[in-house]
Formats: structure tokens, C-alpha cells, sequence
């Protein structure tokens, strides 16, 4: 196994070195991720003001822990996982598969995940995935991005107003909580890798 530079993300601190050895370990991360963010569209947190779900917290830690363009990677394969008609989002199949749900309401928050996932796995590549405080402050500007292309995409459908109250008041407490917990667990994990590798 590799190990990893200061600026390196914590996915490549466990990369094998042969080439490809190296891109069966990308693959394997990127399904996972793909598969841990379907499941974190799933569960449902009881939480106030509304029951939140674990996608933020998912989208922020994966990107975190496998850099920029792993990262994109796996968000841009959960996508077109959920393009293709697979039942990988928030409330499908019920309310729709495919690329007609993700031209719903929540197509603007899709978007964002790939866009905040850039934003974080980039910070991480640079770091900062060791400092809760920049990691943080990286996964806040990410947070603001995916509000501020859901608001825009739900306006285009529905008008400002109703974009403004239900695209940002229900979600900003739920996700602080997500991007915080996110935060904290990725520095942690370099805390057990760096255990790991003695």
C-alpha cells in the first residue's frame, strides 16, 4: 500500500501501488459511495422542523474522504445510477424514477451535490480534511451552493417566493447538523488511518 502526502486525500492513504490494482480500488470506492449515497436518501431521521434525510451528510463525507475527482466521480455515478431509471433518490420509485424526477423540485439540490462534492473533495485534496475547522468551512460553502441551486431551479418551477420558504427555512438546521457531523468524522478517520499505518 501507498502512502499518502499532506495534500493527499484519505481514500489514496489505502491506494495499492500497481496501476491496476490501483483502479480496481477507485471502482470498488465509487460503487461503494454510490451505494452508501442511495442509502443515505433513504433513511429518514426524525428531526425538527422536518424528518431529515442522511444525503448532505453522505455527499460531504464521501468527498471528503475520497478527494476531488473520486469524489465527483461517485456523486456523477449515483446520478446517472438515478437517470437511468434506478430507484437510487429521496422517494422513489414513489414519486417517480429517472430523468422526470429529477427534472422535479429536487433537481436543483442534484445538481448541488455534484458541485458541493467538487467543492469539499478539493479542499480535501488540499488537506484540509484534517482540520474540522476548514473542513467545515469548505463543507458550509458546498451547503450554500446546493441551497442556492435548489432555490434557483425550484423558482424557475414555482416562483421566488415559494422557492425561498421551502427551499431553504425547512433544511438550514438539518443539514448544520449533517455538515457538522461530517466534519468531525472525516478528521477522525485520519486520526484511525494514521493508527493503522503505525
Amino acid at each position: 500500500m501507498s502512502t499518502t502526502a499532506t495534500g493527499s486525500s484519505l481514500a489514496r492513504t489505502f491506494v495499492p501501488q500497481d496501476a491496476a490494482s490501483r483502479w480496481v480500488w477507485y471502482v470498488i470506492l465509487a460503487v461503494v459511495g454510490a451505494t452508501l449515497l442511495t442509502l443515505s436518501a433513504k433513511i429518514k431521521v426524525p428531526f425538527w422542523p422536518v424528518p431529515m434525510t442522511l444525503q448532505t451528510f453522505a455527499v460531504f463525507a464521501i468527498a471528503a474522504a475520497y478527494g476531488m475527482r473520486l469524489g465527483t466521480t461517485t456523486v456523477a455515478l449515483y446520478l446517472a445510477q438515478g437517470a437511468a431509471g434506478l430507484p437510487v433518490f429521496t422517494g422513489t420509485p414513489e414519486k417517480g424514477i429517472g430523468l422526470a424526477y429529477m427534472m422535479g423540485p429536487t433537481g436543483g439540490y442534484l445538481v448541488g451535490f455534484l458541485v458541493a462534492a467538487a467543492i469539499v473533495g478539493w479542499a480535501a485534496d488540499r488537506g484540509w480534511s484534517r482540520s474540522p475547522v476548514k473542513l467545515g468551512g469548505a463543507m458550509l460553502i458546498g451547503e450554500l451552493v446546493i441551497l442556492i441551486l435548489g432555490v434557483i431551479w425550484l423558482a424557475w418551477l414555482f416562483g421566488a417566493d415559494k422557492a425561498i420558504g421551502f427551499g431553504i427555512g425547512p433544511f438550514i438546521v438539518t443539514d448544520l447538523v449533517k455538515l457538522a457531523l461530517a466534519a468531525v468524522l472525516v478528521p477522525a478517520l485520519w486520526s484511525v488511518a494514521r493508527r493503522l499505518r503505525g
